[in-house]
């Protein structure tokens, strides 16, 4: 679902696959001999998305292990640990189950700590006063962004809002920086550096700190004669809050806040992962499908069973890129059409066709069968999330949050979330709709606030209590009394101007069906009518048109719009032309009633590239390398992006004609990972099975 035109010169992001895999091989290659690997289990995830446990055999990997505390026993002399650098696992690898055990057992083993992504003194400094740093080798595993799309790029850092907003843990943000520099050094340099918040200022004065001090180093890692990045831009998380707290109503979103997706893999049923039986091989293709509308004949027969992990890829899954960005109220008339096509492909006469046209045929058949099992797939899917849509939960969760973007009526919209804390909503639904509430009047009276914090805590339990705190603090904000304690009433960033913004950002759309044609052709349609604020910002700098109206209006007949069942056309003759990056010029009394720093710094680029560029191995980027190609925005999301975000973002490139967004992330969020992060909250993990 990507603009065609741009498509030839889009940077190929696969090559940081490659050098995960290639780093990862050198770090486990370098400890010679038989293996085991004890695992942190917050890498498995990112980990399976670079490699697989074929490739780790092959480095001599017997057995991998959760690092975690318990007695460790390992049939191999070499014991590799790969963590990230936090205290509780140093702590763990020091402790008495591990290598103190061992050494009291006269087991004499080699130790091996590759930390991710790079070495830390604090983890020495821990060791040593364990008095365990001698039987120790560290090292590092510099694991930075993943491709977790065609488009999209994650740190896979979990819980970055939590350490940064409220332990104070900085260290993402010089994670963030060295990842961002090596796309510097893979891709050229950005010449232009535009962002917004405190933190964005932080990661953009790093980038060009560290960027200059490369300059005077060989430029050989470049894989382009010239810069295709025309710009990176920065958001800090803290930009808008807003945005994540709302309920997601793109197909992709909503399986992420009603399933959940880890790592852009995503638990579901066996029996909808399984081959159908020949038996009804055939009942998804010739089944009327249209889960939104409440279909009589289900087309998967979901019952509670056995789970497995999918990994959700357009890779092998071209059913899905279709499907992803879409809002969820058309996927069920997008669903309906592949079936009813797939069961005319399965219906053709045969006997009428030539020897040629036969071979044809066959030569389709797998290609049908792959479409068929994606249909099985997603319908299932769907129906999984239908009920979920149709509770009344659900539906007065939305209720309130129109309202609250509205700012239509807030006391009854408080008394609707005191109503839901009384029936036992999810503790994560009523906190995203009181934080929201906060966020958009400008704080909630401390009267009705201190009553439902109270009721939340006599309904849900007394140990939400640091959450409530964490979320009401100076550095998070975004749950407040109206007016500010005076712990908060010197700090100017506290209040959000969100009436201010609905206005000038064109944020809200109207819902009647005049304007619904609107809504199909605007950002606002993975909200159903909402425009997130980190997109208009987005287009604020990139397609500063498309904030005070629709491009798709202007043009309709020749743009890209949205047809009655849902599918986005793709028109290139009704395209703009990308205009120039130039920083925030037109916005500069919106971007500055926004809390935190506005960033704008030009870099000095290098087109010269050494002679031993052209040697290498690897090209980064596919098609022609004409000057008059596509260029690439890369936009950053500091704290978290979610997948409707991605969605509108998709949407403003395919309306411009010469601009592709890669969007970069430390991490996919959603509203409820949000506030379990902040609440310290974690899943449990299954124990892997040894290699």
């Amino acid at each position: 679902m990507h603009n065609s035109d741009n498509s030839e010169a889009r940077i190929d992001i696969n090559i940081l696959k490659e050098i995960a895999r290639k780093d990862l091989v050198d770090a486990l290659n370098s400890v010679n001999g038989a293996k085991t690997l004890v695992l942190d289990a917050s890498l498995a995830g990112p980990l399976g998305l670079v490699t697989e446990v074929s490739l780790l055999k092959h480095q001599g990997v017997e057995k991998m292990f959760w690092l975690e505390s318990g007695p460790l026993t390992s049939s191999t002399t070499n014991i590799v640990y790969l963590c990230r650098p936090r205290i509780k696992h140093v702590k763990t690898i020091a402790d008495k189950d591990h290598i103190k055990r061992h050494a009291k057992e006269s087991r004499k083993y080699v130790y091996t700590l590759l930390l991710v992504p790079r070495v830390s003194t604090l983890v020495s400094r821990i060791l040593e006063e364990e008095g365990v740093l001698g039987d120790v080798t560290i090292s590092s595993y510099n694991l930075q962004f993943i491709p977790v799309a065609d488009d999209v790029i994650s740190l896979e850092h979990e819980n970055t809002l939590r350490e940064l907003w409220v332990d104070g843990d900085e260290t993402i943000l010089f994670d963030s920086a060295q990842a961002l520099l090596s796309l510097q050094k893979l891709y050229g340099s950005f010449p232009q550096i535009i962002g917004k918040g405190d933190f964005a200022q932080r990661v953009a004065t790093l980038i060009t700190r560290q960027g200059a001090k490369s300059t005077t180093t060989s430029r050989n890692t470049i894989l382009s004669t010239f810069p295709r990045i025309d710009s990176l831009i920065i958001l800090d998380r803290r930009v808008d809050m807003i945005t994540p707290l709302l309920t997601q109503l793109t197909y992709e979103g909503l399986v992420d806040e009603v399933i959940g997706v880890k790592n852009s893999h995503v638990e579901l049923p066996l029996s909808l992962l399984q081959p159908p039986t020949p038996a009804n091989a055939n009942t998804a293709a010739s089944a009327s499908t249209s889960p939104p509308s409440g279909s009589a004949i289900p087309v998967v027969s979901v019952k509670k069973d056995n789970k497995k992990k999918h990994h959700l890829t357009t890779a092998t899954d071209p059913l899905y890129a279709e499907l992803r960005d879409m809002n969820f109220s058309s996927i069920g008339r997008k669903l309906n059409r592949v079936a009813h096509r797939l069961d005319a492909d399965y219906k053709t006469d045969l006997q009428s066709k030539s020897v040629p046209q036969l071979r044809d045929f066959v030569g389709k058949l797998g290609g049908l069968q792959t479409e068929h099992q994606a249909l099985r797939l997603h319908t299932g899917i769907s129906e999984m999330i239908v009920p979920y849509t149709r509770t009344d939960v659900f539906n007065k969760s939305l209720e309130i949050q129109q309202n609250l973007l509205a700012s239509y009526e807030v006391s009854a919209q408080l008394n609707a979330i005191e109503d839901l804390v009384a029936q036992g909503a999810e503790m994560q639904i009523v906190l995203r709709l009181l934080c929201l509430a906060s966020l958009t009047a400008g704080g909630v009276k401390a009267k009705n606030l201190e009553s439902l914090k109270r009721e939340i805590l006599q309904v849900y339990g007394y140990e939400y209590l640091s959450l409530l705190l964490s979320l009401s603090s100076p550095h998070l904000s975004i749950l407040l009394p109206n007016p500010l304690p005076a712990s908060h009433a010197s700090l100017p960033a506290s209040k959000y101007p969100f009436t201010t913004l609905r206005k000038s950002l064109r944020l809200l759309i109207d819902d009647n069906p005049e304007a619904l044609d609107e809504v199909e052709n605007d950002i606002s349609f993975v909200y159903s009518g909402y425009a997130p604020i980190s997109i208009r910002l987005v287009q604020c700098i990139a397609q500063k048109g498309g904030v005070i109206s629709n491009p798709a209006d202007k043009e309709k007949p020749a743009t890209e719009t949205g047809n009655a069942d849902g599918d986005l056309k793709q028109s290139s003759a009704g395209k703009f032309q990308a205009h120039p990056i130039v920083g925030w010029k037109g916005f500069e009394d919106v971007v500055a009633a926004i809390p935190g720093q506005t960033v704008e710094i030009t870099q000095k680029v290098e087109n010269s590239v050494s002679p031993a560029a052209t040697s290498l191995d690897v090209v980064a980027f596919s098609g022609q390398t004409s000057r008059d190609s596509a260029t690439t925005t890369v936009v950053f999301f500091l704290g978290g992006c979610t997948y409707t975000e991605i969605a509108a973002l998709r949407w403003v490139g395919r309306q411009n004609k010469g601009r592709n967004f890669l969007i970069a992330t430390t991490g996919i969020i959603n509203g409820s990972n949000i506030m379990e992060g902040i609440a310290g909250l974690t899943t449990s993990v299954k124990n892997p099975s040894a290699v």
